[in-house]
């Protein structure tokens, strides 16, 4: 008699949802949004607080992180950073979704001069680095996160409208369009309910992926001096300001808000890459 194989249906769902490293990857992403949302109620201490007598002290029940170079809490500003640290990308990133997908997809169904046009238009932002564009934006506007968002949004823009693009291409080829056609569906009707609805998670996918790339860009502007103001709690600011304290031999300041940088960009790009497989495995 041959043995049934016991089910587990609960096993079958974490093996399906991805890795470990997905898994992990998918969590700190949950646990720094939370982080995010929740850091008024959770700080311990005013971030922008100078108590220059306790300066650099080291971790304590008070100060589980320790202290910066100006006496501030670091595990406050590191909590609090975190809002302006993601609402930077995400702007980024709506942004350049938005007007990527709607130029990749003018150009794709309307095609002839059109296409040429937009397509030349795209690969003449593609010459300038992103950076070197926020640079110019951010010396002439001033510092603040507007300003290096707006400039790094049109720069990732054609990457976005290429990608949808070619997206787009491939679905005005396959046969449902034709018979949309047919049936008297105007092109604005039949990308709205199909080609973009199909579209859509290969392009969220790049998306999660340019959050991570926006989220690096946006904390080197502001290491250099050239993002968010001063005394506003940000990841990039945090390591530029704990520079004093690697000098003094107290590093943590510093390292931990590079830490969380990388982890977060890791995770970002793990789970939109991830996402991206699965896209692919589906259309298979």
């Amino acid at each position: 008699m041959t043995a049934v194989p016991i089910r587990r249906p609960g096993l079958a769902r974490i093996r399906a949802a991805g890795s470990p490293l997905h898994l992990a990857c998918l969590a700190f992403v949950a646990l720094v949004t939370l982080a995010a949302l929740l850091a008024p109620w959770l700080i311990p201490h005013d971030p922008n607080t100078v108590d220059l007598a306790d300066a650099l002290a080291a971790p304590s029940a008070a100060h589980p992180l320790g202290v910066d170079a100006a006496g501030r809490d670091t595990l406050s500003r590191l909590l609090l950073g975190a809002r302006t640290s993601l609402l930077g990308p995400l702007g980024v990133v709506a942004f350049s979704t938005v007007a990527g997908i709607a130029i990749g997809t003018a150009a794709a169904w309307r095609g002839g001069r059109l296409d040429s046009v937009l397509s030349r238009s795209t690969e003449l932002v593609f010459a300038f680095p992103g950076m070197l564009l926020a640079i110019l934006v951010v010396s002439v506007h001033g510092e603040g996160l507007l300003a290096p968002v707006l400039a790094l949004a049109v720069a990732y823009t054609p990457y976005v409208s290429r990608l949808t693009r070619s997206l787009v291409l491939a679905e005005r080829a396959r046969p449902y369009v034709s018979a949309h056609r047919v049936q008297g569906h105007s092109a604005l009707q039949i990308c709205r309910r199909h080609v973009l609805p199909n579209i859509a998670p290969v392009v969220l996918a790049q998306s999660a992926i340019n959050f991570g790339y926006a989220l690096m860009d946006l904390a080197g502007l502001s290491f250099l001096g050239l993002g968010v103001p001063a005394l506003t709690p940000d990841w990039g600011r945090m390591v530029f300001d704990g520079q004093t304290a690697i000098q003094h031999g107290y590093p943590l300041s510093a390292i931990l808000p590079c830490a969380v940088v990388v982890l977060t960009v890791v995770a970002f790009n793990v789970v939109g890459e991830r996402w991206a497989d699965r896209v692919a495995r589906r259309d298979r």
